[in-house]
């Protein structure tokens, strides 16, 4: 799982390069996932156009995952910048392109029985210390 973990973490500051900062990139694994993990993203420069922006990351992601990796993944989870859940989340947990692990708690309503949260982070709020 660690270098799943990094290979994102390397994606998420390639992508963030290119096309702005995310505010939320995470990797969770909901209770009744069955070992399937969501990939939770939120970004200002999204697309008007969902499936544009997921078609995009979809694309990333296989350039940089292998097959078996790939797999582990469920579904891509676009979070409107405005939601208030999201506030939460990015009230809790502040990292840029730092990925922490997180157990058995409750986000976006849903229990999560694991978690890798590489960004969070309101635009300016985390210090360029953070940032790599």
């Amino acid at each position: 799982m660690k270098e799943l973990i990094e290979k994102l973490r390397l994606l998420e500051t390639e992508i963030s390069q290119k096309n702005g900062d995310f505010s939320l990139f995470a990797l969770f694994l909901r209770e009744d996932a069955q070992n399937k993990w969501d990939l939770v993203a939120s970004a200002s420069w999204f697309w008007s156009d969902k499936k544009k922006t997921l078609d995009y990351l979809a694309k990333k992601l296989r350039s940089r995952l292998t097959s078996d990796e790939l797999l582990t993944l469920s579904r891509i989870v676009l979070i409107e910048e405005s939601d208030p859940m999201l506030h939460g989340v990015q009230q809790a947990f502040q990292v840029h392109h730092t990925p922490i692990e997180v157990q058995d708690c409750n986000l976006f309503g849903l229990p999560i029985q694991h978690g890798y949260i590489i960004t969070s982070r309101r635009n300016g709020s985390v210090s360029s210390q953070m940032a790599t």
